[in-house]
């Protein structure tokens, strides 16, 4: 059974186009594990939502997004390249710490809560009730969230090189205690595996169908935006070795060429999900030596 959810594969299968085409949405839903009757109920659920139109019936149907829902899936391609560059030790950490620290009343919970979330999606962790670190340098970000929220005079920013937490000096133990490691790393472990096994499989003879090719992909996109999200990017420096994101995201750029060698993703003159575009963008992005 499928991780992907009913609606994201929706979303995924937007062409560059903005339509759906539901033959090829049952096709890999199918492959995914998911009843014909949850694609049904799926879409009827998105056009209700205004999300979609919908034009026929049933597998000769046709759907067209009303904006671009290709979502939580879409990869950061500046993220996504900092991280390779990482992986090659072309962005070494320079033993600077960058803490924030807020003090933003009750009365106004919504922007610090929206604050504190910003935080942790920039890979910031909380030291303390109201203050957090990140080794990388954010701080642009998160001042121009605060000032977005209004809440820019509650803020501080400061770097140290002499970060000391309970007690704990050593950058590396530091960051072990302050970051769910094992948890980033497990997620890190799951896309490595399952790159591998769509690599085998790739180098079978037998080819793919384009709808086999399609859920393949999604699959993968969908497991390393799941590793990747809550990834603070550490710096190598303070990360066990050999560090298993590195390893997941070089059998991901592999799968990913492997992937689009095939070219049977979409028949000659139709539109290639947006998605599909997407990801083949980012990795054109990084340059070879890096993947």
């Amino acid at each position: 059974m499928s991780t992907v959810p009913t609606r994201l594969l929706v979303h995924a299968l937007v062409r560059e186009d903005g339509t759906v085409d539901s033959g090829e949405l049952y096709a890999v839903a199918g492959l995914l594990g998911m009843t014909d009757q949850q694609v049904r109920l799926c879409i009827k659920r998105l056009v209700a939502e205004g999300r979609f139109t919908h034009e026929g019936r049933g597998r000769k149907a046709l759907l067209k997004a009303v904006a671009d829902f290709t979502g939580s899936i879409s990869p950061d391609v500046a993220y996504v390249r900092h991280a390779y560059r990482q992986d090659h030790g072309l962005a070494p950490w320079d033993g600077v710490w960058h803490l924030f620290a807020f003090a933003i009343p009750e009365s106004n919970r919504t922007s610090r809560d929206t604050l504190r979330d910003t935080l942790r999606h920039l890979g910031a962790a909380p030291v303390q009730s109201g203050l957090y670190v990140s080794a990388n340098p954010i701080e642009g970000l998160v001042e121009a969230q605060a000032r977005h929220l209004d809440v820019a005079h509650a803020v501080t920013c400061l770097t140290s090189t002499d970060l000391r937490v309970g007690g704990l000096v050593q950058p590396p133990a530091l960051a072990a205690a302050l970051w769910p490691l094992d948890e980033i790393a497990a997620r890190h472990d799951h896309l490595a595996d399952l790159a591998q096994a769509y690599l085998d499989r790739l180098a079978k003879p037998d080819g793919l169908t384009g709808p086999e090719q399609l859920a393949m992909f999604i699959q993968l996109a969908a497991a390393f935006s799941h590793a990747m999200e809550p990834d603070p990017l550490l710096p190598p420096e303070l990360l066990p070795q050999p560090w298993p994101g590195a390893h997941a995201r070089r059998l991901t750029a592999a799968c990913w060429t492997a992937l689009s060698e095939t070219g049977t993703h979409a028949p000659a003159g139709t539109p290639v999900p947006r998605l599909f575009v997407q990801y083949e963008d980012l990795f054109a992005s990084v340059p070879e030596r890096l993947t």
